[in-house]
């Protein structure tokens, strides 16, 4: 059984009382434990915070992910990039790419793990009573795959010292959906994950003086009007605060076309709502890969000026070890903005963080 997590001002809870293993309560839960475990984070090591908890494996390339799946295939240019970055990562995290799997997608791994435990959980006294007409027809139990079995019979049975009972059988059957079918779910995980993952890290390098907020409506955060009429209400992704001094953050783990669109928008209401007449930091932080959209990030304009005050990206070593020697308009310009210091590192960016509370 996982430890009992002390919540802020003392309480304690464990995941059966988490109602969805993905959302925010247990992703909160759990970053309390990685971190409780993590020892001191850093600005220079927080990188790695990051990528431990969040970067995974793609299943149809067995390589760290750094860009869209369909693109990574073997034969096409993404494959190669993806090795490169996938020997880089191992690399830096001091572990070999056979391995590179066990010490990354800890925040997806866990959850997965609590909504295994739950679905076992959930067979409670109403599940018996809803079966108890039936008790002596001997119908199947939730998770059992006769098929599944058989296959695993078949591969796997005359290596077993001791045949496994039909509930060892039905767990395993479980386990294996749960790790197959709740990919769908990283989707969500590495949206918001992502966003709690760099406000945790924030509070973990400035515990007093900054206040740090995971998705505020805007109009919470101080300096800003409520929306108009019935204009919809605005969250921002991650903010932080501290005296005049206001970092809005659009947090993307990825930046697509319909991202980029989103964020002159954003910035336009922020700026109709603002209230004080003084002005605010606008960033973007991204694990992006793609240079023409990391480009694009760095270049974007509102009027005569940049639209993003800071364009953070997690580890841009990682995108150079990615596109190794190649040369192209794109990444010549990622080049020429990560040494100008256009595009930071998220290292960079929390020492600014830093000096500026």
């Amino acid at each position: 059984m996982q430890p009992l997590v002390p919540e802020e001002g003392g309480a304690e809870f464990a995941p059966a009382t988490v109602t969805r293993a993905f959302g925010e309560e247990n992703r909160t839960r759990l970053l309390k434990k990685y971190f409780a475990e993590a020892g001191p984070v850093t600005a220079a090591t927080a990188w790695e915070h990051v990528y431990r908890l969040l970067l995974w494996i793609d299943r149809t390339t067995a390589l760290a992910h750094c860009y869209e799946s369909d693109k990574c295939q073997p034969g096409r240019p993404w494959y190669a990039r993806s090795l490169a970055f996938h020997a880089w990562v191992s690399t830096a995290l001091g572990v070999t790419p056979a391995t590179l799997g066990e010490h990354i997608d800890w925040l997806f791994r866990e959850a997965v793990k609590d909504l295994a435990g739950q679905a076992f959980a959930g067979r409670s006294a109403a599940y018996l009573q809803q079966r108890q007409p039936y008790e002596d027809q001997h119908f199947p139990e939730p998770g059992e795959d006769p098929e599944l079995v058989a296959i695993i019979k078949e591969m796997l049975g005359t290596h077993f010292q001791t045949n496994p009972t039909e509930a060892e059988y039905r767990t395993l059957a479980s386990r294996i959906y749960a790790h197959v079918t709740q990919e769908n779910k990283r989707k969500n995980l590495v949206g918001e994950g992502f966003e709690d993952v760099l406000g945790a890290v924030v509070r973990q390098l400035h515990p007093q003086g900054l206040d740090v907020r995971n998705r505020p409506m805007l109009h919470s955060v101080p300096g800003f009007h409520p929306p108009r009429g019935n204009d919809k209400i605005r969250k921002v992704d991650l903010v932080l605060i501290k005296e005049d001094l206001r970092t809005l953050v659009s947090a993307k783990w990825s930046v697509r076309a319909d991202r980029e669109e989103q964020f002159h928008s954003d910035f336009e209401t922020y700026n109709a709502l603002e209230s004080k007449g003084i002005s605010f930091d606008y960033s973007l932080i991204t694990n992006e890969f793609d240079a023409a959209r990391l480009k694009a990030a760095c270049e974007r304009r509102r009027q005569n000026a940049l639209l993003f005050t800071h364009v953070v990206h997690i580890n841009p070593a990682g995108v150079l070890a990615a596109y190794g020697d190649n040369s192209n308009e794109s990444i010549n310009a990622v080049r020429a903005h990560i040494a100008s210091g256009r595009l930071k590192s998220l290292q960079g960016w929390l020492e600014t963080v830093g000096a500026a509370s």
